[in-house]
């Protein structure tokens, strides 16, 4: 997928007035790129569309006009792009209730590390997380990573093929193993070249 860049976006002008439908049409792509594993943590798969919905908001956010603003959230942003061989996601653990939250995380460090895909018969993949900062201390980790799963080339192919997915944790505090929903699969087999 190709970086996004200033021609690509909306004027904050444009962008209030399409902001209803183009909100409706990220929702319904998002349905299909969320990975729930278990009861407290998820996956949000990002690819372009959903990359240029979060700049724009961010821009209409911030009311970011000026070019070296705008340029300032493609850099930030564009590396949550996939490349063709990899899938990238926020992985957010969800703890409603405040307490719960701060004993959970403190529980949960590493759980971003122990998280994992597996193409078929392949060996897991666990992901490459918060490349762009540490987000745990030795206390506890955060509520909110970012993860890049590289896959390999035979993956990509028997993914394409239909080959099954599966995803889980495999945390000393927290484990759950699912296999992927058909729709989600589709639409993250559609992210690789």
């Amino acid at each position: 997928m190709a970086a996004l860049t200033r021609a690509d976006l909306m004027s904050l002008e444009q962008y209030a007035m399409e902001r209803a439908a183009f909100r409706t049409k990220m929702i319904a792509h998002k349905a299909n790129r969320q990975v729930r594993l278990g009861e407290h943590a998820s996956l949000y798969f990002e690819d372009r569309l959903t990359i240029q919905y979060q700049i724009q908001e961010m821009l209409r956010a911030e009311k970011i006009f000026e070019v070296a603003g705008i340029q300032a959230e493609l850099d930030a942003y564009n590396p949550l792009i996939p490349d063709g061989s990899n899938w990238k996601a926020t992985f957010m653990l969800e703890f409603p209730n405040p307490e719960e939250r701060k004993f959970q995380l403190a529980q949960l460090i590493g759980i971003e590390r122990a998280t994992w895909l597996q193409v078929s018969d392949f060996e897991k993949v666990h992901p490459i997380a918060n490349e762009d900062l540490p987000r745990e201390t030795e206390e506890k980790t955060a509520a909110v990573h970012f993860l890049r799963f590289e896959l390999t080339k035979a993956m990509i192919e028997a993914l394409k093929q239909g080959a099954s997915l599966m995803m889980g944790i495999s945390h000393p505090n927290y484990t759950v193993q699912l296999t992927v929903a058909e729709p989600v699969r589709r639409s993250l087999v559609g992210d690789l070249a």
